[in-house]
């Protein structure tokens, strides 16, 4: 700032002798530049002040975030991974042979999850993926899987999600978790699932809590 102020003196020094300005006209330009430059300071510094408390509370937003996928993780084994645009959460919610009704043992699940999605994604757009195992037509389970989809929809919207917000797709008899594995068979029920995908449009600081 002195350096600026002698600059703006000389300066001036050379339009007084140029132009007969007077030694007070002189002091006052100096006065006025010196409060535009004390301005311009406490502009900074408030900016300044601001972008702490953003950074700060974005921060601690994140640790939550983090803090909450974590009980997703310990309290109900759920694998969270990172996509393209957004993140992928399996957790145990299946469903029974040739049937759509959401167990009770899975609804803590799916609320704890409505839970998290309120409260951290609440502009996102969240898609259920349905799946069936391979008993049955491809068209049979393709249809099965959206009514699973739409189910799990059900509950997640009845616990305030917004409606226009949760997505459904059934996807059949595809991607199965074990291979050939359907009605009482080992890894059957892992084939009977829904997946959630949250899109987030890749946020830096979802990506910093997987």
């Amino acid at each position: 700032m002195r350096t600026q102020l002698v600059a703006v003196a000389a300066l001036l020094g050379v339009t007084a002798v140029a132009g007969c300005v007077t030694p007070k006209q002189l002091r006052r330009s100096i006065a006025e530049q010196r409060t535009a430059l004390e301005a311009e300071r406490r502009e900074r510094m408030v900016a300044d002040s601001q972008y702490a408390a953003e950074l700060g509370a974005v921060s601690r937003d994140v640790a939550t975030l983090r803090s909450d996928l974590q009980s997703l993780r310990s309290e109900y084994g759920a694998k969270i991974a990172a996509m393209e645009n957004g993140v992928k959460v399996t957790f145990p919610v299946n469903f029974a042979f040739d049937d759509a009704t959401v167990r009770s043992e899975d609804q803590p699940a799916v609320e704890r999850f409505a839970e998290i999605a309120q409260k951290h994604f609440t502009g996102a757009v969240i898609t259920i993926e349905g799946f069936a195992d391979p008993a049955g037509t491809q068209a049979y389970n393709l249809a099965l899987s959206r009514r699973r989809a739409e189910a799990v929809r059900a509950m997640l919207v009845d616990r305030g999600l917004g409606a226009a917000q949760v997505r459904t797709v059934g996807y059949g008899k595809t991607r199965l978790v074990v291979p050939g594995a359907w009605g009482d068979e080992p890894g059957a029920e892992q084939n009977r699932r829904v997946v959630f995908v949250i899109e987030t449009k890749g946020e830096p600081a979802m990506r910093a809590t997987l």
